[in-house]
């Protein structure tokens, strides 16, 4: 498959029936610069939307994939099971989603609860402390390298984003180094 080639052709069809990337992109429910990256062979559209996508310009699956147009018409079982195949798809991501959601949630709460011990004093000896400052750099590195996954789950940024999560996480550490320095000075 030749992404260029595929984003051409999505873009010469969205120009044959004149509407925009914006157009296009409230139709099917994504953003423009989704749009955009589809037509500049940056990325490609979930294979649920390049069924409707085919449906919507009325042309052949095949065509898009293949980046050019052809004359035959898709095969109606051929499009049944790749629907199967996109609602499968489409579930499986729901039930990540999930999983990634729900271990977010664990990690705001352990990071809630080691903040409380922290700012309160409540830990009882030196190296009580250090555990509750290890538990909580490790939750909450935990948590933005799942939030950063869900958001390439869910499509929001780009999987090749692996630097910038690993500079996030570290200009947040050593903010969060600096509050708690601010914070033990003044209590």
């Amino acid at each position: 498959m030749d992404q260029i080639k595929i984003g051409a052709l999505l873009k010469d069809l969205r120009k044959e029936h004149n509407l925009t990337q914006e157009e296009i992109a409230g139709k099917f429910g994504v953003s423009q610069r989704s749009v955009s990256r589809w037509e500049n062979g940056n990325t490609m559209p979930d294979i649920s939307i390049l069924i409707e996508l085919a449906d919507f310009y009325n042309v052949d699956l095949r065509e898009i994939l293949n980046g050019e147009r052809k004359a035959e018409k898709m095969n109606e079982d051929m499009k049944e099971t790749l629907v199967m195949v996109a609602d499968y798809t489409k579930e499986e991501k729901k039930k990540i989603a999930k999983s990634i959601g729900a271990k977010i949630c664990v990690c705001t709460a352990a990071f809630i609860i080691l903040a409380v011990i922290m700012l309160f004093h409540l830990e009882s000896s030196f190296w009580g402390r250090q555990t509750a400052e290890l538990c909580l750099i490790l939750g909450i590195t935990y948590e933005v390298y799942n939030f950063f996954e869900y958001l390439q789950l869910t499509g929001k940024i780009r999987k090749k984003s692996e630097g910038k999560v690993i500079a996030f996480i570290i200009v947040f550490f050593i903010m969060l180094n600096i509050v708690f320095a601010l914070v033990e000075h003044f209590i």
